[in-house]
């Protein structure tokens, strides 16, 4: 029996997705969890719509995320720290800071989460930073630390 998976199942497959199941699985389990209707015309035909949506969806999404990865690698962004007399900062620079810098400077807000910085920053100079911004899309942003 075919049937129409409305979310994951784990070792079956994932949301959307048409898989081919023993009618009883289907029958007992799938369809009265919620898990899965039945592949019917109707059914088929509101897989396809929602599909397409998700597509127009997804590539709005890539094209802003392009957008913002241009506005990024344009400059890079500042950031002030406290310093000694020997050039070390105090501290260090953390993903909040650089999220903080970046909706101040270039207007955009990220989630510090998604902020990977690569290697230790404790002096003055410019780094780089990782960005990830899911399903394979990420970049790597130019910081610069400098003396507040």
């Amino acid at each position: 029996m075919q049937v129409i998976l409305i979310q994951d199942v784990d070792n079956l497959g994932g949301k959307n997705e048409l898989v081919t199941v023993k009618n009883g699985y289907a029958r007992n389990f799938l369809i009265p969890q919620k898990f899965a209707v039945e592949a019917s015309n109707s059914n088929l035909k509101q897989l396809d719509e929602r599909l397409k949506v998700a597509k127009v969806k997804e590539e709005k999404m890539l094209a802003e995320i392009a957008k913002v990865v241009e506005v990024l690698k344009a400059a890079p962004v500042k950031i002030g720290a406290k310093t000694g007399t020997s050039g070390k900062i105090f501290g260090s620079v953390t993903g909040v800071q650089i999220a903080r810098a970046i909706k101040e400077q270039k207007g955009y807000e990220i989630d510090r989460r998604r902020i990977h910085i690569i290697g230790d920053v404790k002096e003055l100079g410019t780094y780089k930073a990782r960005i990830d911004f899911g399903k394979g899309n990420d970049t790597e942003l130019e910081f610069e630390v400098v003396a507040e």
